[in-house]
C-alpha cells in the first residue's frame, strides 16, 4: 500500500459541486436566522471566545473567513487548515480592556499534502479584582479572579485545489472566583477559491454547543424554608442551581480578493458578514497591501451596522522574512473600542 486514503471523491463531482457552493451558504444563513430570531445581548457565556486572535486579520477589521495563510485561521474558518502549504506555530499576546491578559497558542502539523491536524490554546485572566457589596462599596478586603480557557483540536482537508473544509472540537471552562463552568463546542467551516489567484468565498459556525450550569462552592446557601418557624429546620444546607447558559455562536460569511500591482505589490481585500446569536447582525471589512512579500500594512473597520457597537476603526503591519526555510512573521494590531479605549495585539510564528 501506497498510503492510507482517508476518502477518495472525483474531482469532476467537485467541479461541478462548486456552482452549488452559494446556494447551500445562502440557504444555510436563512436557516440561522430563524434560529436566531431575535437578539439576547449579554445571555451567553464564554464571551472571550469572541475575541479575535490574530493581529493580521484584526487589522484587517477582523475579517478573516476567507483567510488561509496562518495557522490561527482556523479560528475564524477551520477549513483554513486544508489550505496550509507548511506546518505553522503561533503566539499572540492581547493587552486587552481593563487591563485583562488574554493569550492564544496554536500549532498546524500537516499529515500530508491535502490533510492538516491542529491544537490551540486560549487563556483569558482578569487579574485580581476587589470584592464589593451594597454595604462595603470601597471593597471587603477579599479579592476573587477570572479565568477562561480552551482547548482545541481541528483538522482540515483540501478536497481540491480550488475547495477544502475542517472542523475543531473546543473544550470550554470559565471560572469566577470559586465557580466554574465547561462544556464542549464545536466549529466547522468551508473554503471555495472560484478561480487561480481570483474571488474566494469561505463560511463558518463557531461554538457550537450545549448549554451548561455554573457549580461551586459560591453557589452554596443556608436555606430557612420557613423564617416564621423555628426548629431543626432552620439553616439547611443548600446549592443555588442555575439555569443553563448558551454559548456565543457566530455565523461568518465572507469573500476574499487578492489583487496584484505590478510584480512587487499585492493588495487583498476582505469582507465578511456576521450573524450571532446574542447580538445584531453585522459587517466587517479590510485590506492589506503586501510587498515583495516582506512588509505588510493593514486597515479595516469591524462591526459596521452592529447596534450600540463601541467598536470600529483598526490598523496594523507585519513582517516577514526566510531563514533557513522558516518563514518567521510579527504581526501588530490596532483596534479602537471607542469609550473603553482601545486594544493591541502582538502575534509571532514560523512556518517550517
Amino acid at each position: 500500500m501506497n498510503g492510507i486514503r482517508i476518502f477518495q471523491i472525483d474531482k469532476s463531482i467537485l467541479r461541478k459541486s462548486g456552482r452549488f457552493i452559494l446556494p447551500v451558504i445562502v440557504l444555510f444563513l436563512v436557516l440561522n436566522a430563524s434560529v436566531f430570531s431575535q437578539t439576547k445581548t449579554g445571555t451567553t457565556i464564554g464571551q472571550f471566545l469572541l475575541i479575535e486572535p490574530s493581529a493580521r486579520v484584526t487589522g484587517m477589521g477582523n475579517a478573516g473567513v476567507t483567510s488561509y495563510s496562518e495557522a490561527i485561521s482556523a479560528y475564524y474558518n477551520p477549513a483554513a487548515l486544508g489550505k496550509l502549504f507548511k506546518s505553522d506555530v503561533q503566539f499572540t499576546h492581547n493587552q486587552w480592556l481593563a487591563g485583562i491578559r488574554y493569550d492564544y497558542a496554536t500549532l498546524a502539523v500537516k499529515v500530508d499534502e491535502s490533510n492538516t491536524l491542529s491544537l490551540s490554546f486560549t487563556s483569558l485572566h482578569s487579574g485580581e479584582i476587589d470584592v464589593r457589596t451594597v454595604e462595603q462599596p470601597l471593597g471587603t478586603g477579599e479579592r476573587y479572579t477570572v479565568t477562561n480557557i480552551a482547548l482545541g483540536i481541528g483538522y482540515g482537508r483540501r478536497l481540491s485545489d480550488r475547495f477544502s473544509l475542517g472542523l475543531q472540537l473546543n473544550y470550554i471552562q470559565e471560572t469566577i472566583w470559586r465557580s466554574s463552568i465547561s462544556t464542549f463546542a464545536i466549529n466547522i467551516g468551508t473554503l471555495y477559491r472560484i478561480s487561480e489567484d481570483g474571488l474566494h468565498i469561505g463560511a463558518s459556525i463557531s461554538n457550537y454547543g450545549m448549554p451548561a450550569r455554573y457549580s461551586g462552592s459560591d453557589l452554596r446557601v443556608r436555606y430557612n424554608h420557613n423564617p416564621d418557624l423555628h426548629g431543626i429546620i432552620d439553616n439547611i444546607p443548600a446549592e443555588i442551581k442555575t439555569d443553563g447558559f448558551p454559548l456565543p455562536i457566530v455565523f461568518r460569511v465572507g469573500i476574499g480578493y487578492p489583487v496584484r500591482v505590478g510584480m512587487n505589490n499585492q493588495v487583498f481585500i476582505s469582507v465578511d458578514a456576521y450573524h450571532p446569536n446574542d447580538n445584531t447582525e453585522s459587517v466587517s471589512f479590510g485590506a492589506e497591501w503586501r510587498f515583495r512579500n516582506i512588509i505588510f500594512l493593514r486597515s479595516g473597520y469591524q462591526k459596521l451596522f452592529e447596534e450600540d457597537s463601541e467598536v470600529g476603526l483598526t490598523l496594523g503591519f507585519g513582517l516577514q522574512y526566510e531563514l533557513f526555510d522558516y518563514d518567521l512573521r510579527f504581526d501588530y494590531a490596532w483596534a479602537d473600542h471607542g469609550r473603553l479605549g482601545a486594544s493591541q495585539r502582538f502575534t509571532v510564528g514560523f512556518a517550517f
